[in-house]
């Protein structure tokens, strides 16, 4: 089976976001360290942390939909590009400007990784294909 559109689509977020990742971890752990107080810098580590773990789920559903996944897997990768949006996104807004409310869209994030896993595993377990 080979790489279409959806399949790339998944791939790319998923090395850009592994990418930005990698970025702002080495900048918090740099140029943040005497600015954030330990709060803030904590708030800000979980962000990047979940947007790693969660660019590698994106990595393994493209790499999943390459042999043969539907549209879960799909709905899968849209819901960790979400998560990673409003969860890793709001988390750093939070840290880094201090702006409140964007803690209450953190678990809204939060859900929408949670689906993306519940997701991912329902694709695998009812498409034969695509199971290790």
């Amino acid at each position: 089976m080979g790489v279409n559109a959806m399949d790339r689509a998944f791939l790319a977020f998923g090395g850009v976001f592994a990418f930005l990742a990698v970025a702002l971890g080495a900048f918090g752990a740099h140029a943040l360290q005497d600015i954030l107080d330990d709060r803030a810098q904590e708030i800000f580590e979980t962000g990047v942390r979940y947007q790693m773990y969660h660019a590698l789920a994106l990595l393994l559903v493209g790499l999943l939909l390459t042999r043969g996944g539907g549209t879960g897997l799909v709905a899968a990768g849209w819901a960790f590009t979400a998560g990673i949006l409003l969860f890793s996104g709001s988390l750093l807004a939070l840290s880094l400007a201090g702006i409140r409310w964007m803690g209450a869209v953190a678990p809204v994030g939060g859900t929408a990784l949670l689906l993306g896993w519940a997701l991912l595993v329902w694709s695998v377990l009812r498409t034969p294909s695509i199971a290790p």
